[in-house]
């Protein structure tokens, strides 16, 4: 599991808020949700991506944007028009007086807006959660990505557009998987033409790509820089120097903060308990693998799981 991959195990949709969004002029939403990250397409119309210090970015059909949290922003028909509803945490949607407009503004399966037939059309969907494997990659992007339809060859707009409206069994698996491929498509391209982190960019470098892989694949191992080093067909030092240069820091230090990463959200799962995920991570003890993780965060393992449980309540 490479970093790109370990993001469907972070914020991976899992009945992730989808919804289509129909609009007429006049129109604004200010979104106040603070989600760590939301994808937005444009399948008809335009609309307007306006953060309170930037210059607008105008979507037009077939674009693509990711929105990284927990900044604030509007979207609308015009950067002059004034927000009419607030979108806030936990999708609750009101008037800027408080009102809410959930009933009010439904359209039918997964479709919300001020008119059924709405010369704008976008596709939203929001994810809630953020893991620490996923915050290695998402924490790396500009608040507003925007990819432009003539600029990539994606099918997955399309597909969800078509699918967004159904309501069959197994409906939602299908529109969390869609999503997720659209994210992490996005993700890629973006990395692929932008300043991506240094580990990122390391993936496609022979030696150290392939000693990344082995680290992400395989935490638990016992590794030494020798043993990856004989793993990839070059000698300690060799390793040791072309990892440091590409990546920034040591193939042990990068393990470390990965095993660590891993934990974190291995320990948020039901049944996890320290011992188990001490395993899984590559430590011979609960003690030394709690020792490591709170040099780490600054918590314990069980704090860490208070931490989360009281931010999700």
């Amino acid at each position: 599991m490479d970093a790109l991959a370990g993001f469907l195990n972070g914020p991976r949709a899992r009945g992730a808020f989808l919804l289509r969004t129909v609009m007429d002029p006049p129109w604004s939403l200010r979104i106040r949700d603070e989600a760590p990250l939301a994808v937005a397409a444009a399948v008809r119309g335009h609309a307007w991506v306006v953060h309170d210090d930037e210059t607008p970015s105008q979507l037009r059909p077939g674009d693509v944007a990711l929105f990284r949290g927990p900044d604030h922003y509007t979207v609308a028909d015009s950067p002059d028009t004034p927000p009419q509803v607030i979108i806030h945490p936990g999708q609750v949607c009101t008037t800027i007086d408080g009102v809410s407009v959930a009933d009010s503004m439904s359209q039918g399966v997964r479709t919300w807006g001020n008119a059924a037939t709405g010369g704008t059309v976008l596709l939203t969907g929001t994810y809630d959660g953020e893991g620490e494997i996923s915050h290695r990659l998402v924490g790396a992007l500009p608040r507003l990505v925007v990819l432009r339809s003539g600029e990539w060859d994606c099918p997955f707009v399309p597909l969800l557009a078509e699918e967004i409206g159904k309501d069959y069994i197994g409906q939602e698996a299908v529109l969390d998987r869609l999503l997720d491929l659209l994210v992490v498509a996005a993700l890629r391209t973006w990395f692929a033409r932008e300043e991506a982190p240094a580990w990122f960019r390391a993936h496609t470098d022979p030696v150290v790509g392939h000693a990344l892989r082995l680290l992400h694949n395989n935490p638990a191992y016992p590794w030494t820089v020798a043993s990856l080093a004989a793993e990839v067909a070059v000698s300690r030092a060799a390793l040791a120097r072309r990892f440091t240069d590409l990546v920034g820091e040591s193939p042990m230090a990068f393990l470390t903060g990965w095993r660590l990463a891993l934990a974190a959200d291995l320990l948020l799962e039901p049944d996890a308990t320290v011992g188990s995920v001490a395993r899984r991570v590559g430590y011979s003890s609960p003690f030394t693998f709690s020792t490591a993780f709170k040099r780490h965060y600054g918590t314990s393992p069980q704090g860490h799981r208070r931490r989360a449980a009281a931010a999700a309540s």
